[in-house]
């Protein structure tokens, strides 16, 4: 038997247009100028840049006028229902002037140029080419090269080279032929490159050091003691290597010069270096914030000329073919596609705008003086709040900006924390625990380095009362070792 049942389900879907205007939200200033870069290649009817024709309509308020949304959604439309002239005033389509009103046109965009750099591993290639070696010593020599990671350390074992070359290459080697290419890159710059684990890598930087005792006695705890090393058990290298302590503080100031990572100091200083473009800017103007939003966030569009040019043509033709109505079609879909795409990016410059806005007069005290600790306990359902908008949305804003202020450019994100009370009742952020428990840590005697328990007696007589496990949750979130391994000699 059948029967008939009413299912009402209420859900909220959001349209393709909302999606892509999320993700316009979310990019950053590069990503956006790319994606802006795409649009201008894949919609002729869009241009950047100002159309002289139009410079009247400049400073107009975006047209938000809705007559051409209602051919919006139809794939196939009936050109004769087609109002020709709301596609050809200027009134309708305007230069979409969407510059900041606090940027302006004759700011610079500064770009600071990077010189091309050599890589890490051509720089090796470049060394080895100083030495005299046969045509089967070179491949093999900078195959290995090619086996060297991004730190410098060559973590692959010997007989897997040796595998792999005559798979992949076609030379035929052995292990002796290998090792003996492998000594003469241990030679090369950076010390310490090619090493299969930190354990050589220092044994190698120190070996390319002018002896000395301290050298002589850093070699000898590396090479025997590298365990004790690690674990600061110094009484213990003490007794093994029968020295003082100043002797065995000298030996332990060499190794902690080395670099455990001697290919990523290389590459830290020479490759390409990505850089990170602010979104916004906040500056302090007679005492008071000001906020501007990169003007690369805010380019000039307008509709092109020669579409509503096609469109007169259409307009004051007496036999139109059904070739030209085709036209008239391709024409409307790519004009309702700029005119969603200008609107889009004017929301998307709101919307960073009024969440900075709203985050920048939050921190007010903070942002007037830099002081950390005054940033107060912050969550994006208070910016959310303040502004109107979805927690996503804020959150998409947050995640992902950068802003520049008097004291350095910080990803946004770094600016919301957690509150917790202190004695008094207050309400603190986290932030500014986690400060003062790092300002501690900097402030002690290394020599005797506090456990976490201790740390949370000194915060507690502070006024913030925190559990040992919460001091040892932040000190991880800080990359700050435990006591044992702060301590100095």
């Amino acid at each position: 038997m059948l029967k008939q049942f009413l299912n009402l389900k209420l859900s909220q879907k959001l349209s393709p247009q909302q999606i892509q205007l999320m993700k316009l939200i979310q990019l950053p200033t590069q990503a956006f100028e790319q994606r802006l870069k795409e649009e201008l290649v894949e919609n002729p009817a869009l241009e950047t840049g100002r159309d002289e024709e139009q410079e009247l309509y400049e400073n107009d308020e975006f047209d938000n006028n809705d007559d051409l949304d209602d051919l919006a959604g139809s794939e196939n439309i009936d050109t004769d229902e087609i109002n020709i002239d709301e596609y050809l005033s200027n009134d309708e389509i305007p230069d979409y002037k969407l510059q900041a009103n606090n940027y302006s046109e004759d700011d610079e965009n500064r770009e600071i140029p990077f010189a091309a750099a050599t890589t890490f591993h051509q720089d090796l290639i470049n060394q080895l080419n100083t030495f005299l070696l046969t045509d089967e010593e070179r491949e093999i020599a900078e195959f290995l090269v090619g086996s060297i990671d991004d730190d410098g350390y060559l973590r692959r074992d010997i007989q897997d080279i040796v595998d792999d070359m005559a798979f992949t290459q076609g030379v035929y080697t052995d292990e002796k032929a290998v090792e003996k290419m492998l000594h003469i890159i241990q030679d090369l710059d950076p010390p310490g490159v090619g090493a299969k684990d930190l354990h050589e890598c220092l044994l190698l930087q120190l070996r390319h050091k002018t002896p000395t005792e301290s050298i002589e006695l850093a070699i000898n705890i590396i090479q025997n003691e590298f365990d004790a090393f690690t674990k600061k058990h110094y009484e213990k290298l003490m007794t093994i290597f029968e020295v003082s302590k100043e002797q065995l503080k000298k030996a332990i100031e060499e190794i902690e010069k080395l670099n455990p990572k001697p290919g990523g100091a290389f590459d830290s200083s020479n490759r390409t270096i990505e850089q990170v473009v602010p979104d916004f800017a906040i500056r302090i103007v007679d005492g008071e914030l000001e906020l501007s939003l990169n003007g690369r966030n805010a380019p000039t569009l307008h509709i092109s000329k020669d579409y509503q040019e096609m469109l007169q043509t259409y307009k004051d033709s007496k036999d139109k073919s059904s070739q030209q109505k085709d036209a008239v079609q391709f024409i409307k879909q790519k004009l309702d596609s700029a005119k969603w795409f200008i609107d889009a990016i004017r929301q998307r410059q709101e919307t960073l705008y009024v969440t900075m806005n709203a985050i920048m007069h939050f921190q007010r005290e903070y942002f007037l003086d830099g002081e950390e600790t005054k940033l107060k306990p912050m969550i994006l359902k208070d910016v959310a709040d303040m502004v109107g908008l979805d927690i996503s949305t804020v959150s998409r804003v947050a995640n992902s900006k950068y802003v520049e202020t008097p004291y350095g450019t910080k990803l946004i994100k770094e600016y919301f924390s957690e509150s917790m009370k202190n004695d008094q009742g207050e309400d603190v952020s986290t932030l500014e625990i986690k400060k003062i428990l790092k300002n501690i840590i900097e402030e002690e005697d290394k020599t005797k380095p506090l456990p976490d328990d201790q740390l949370a007696e000194i915060l507690k007589e502070k006024g913030y009362p925190i559990a040992r496990r919460t001091i040892a949750k932040y000190r991880d979130l800080l990359d700050i070792p435990v006591a044992r391994m702060r301590k100095k000699i």
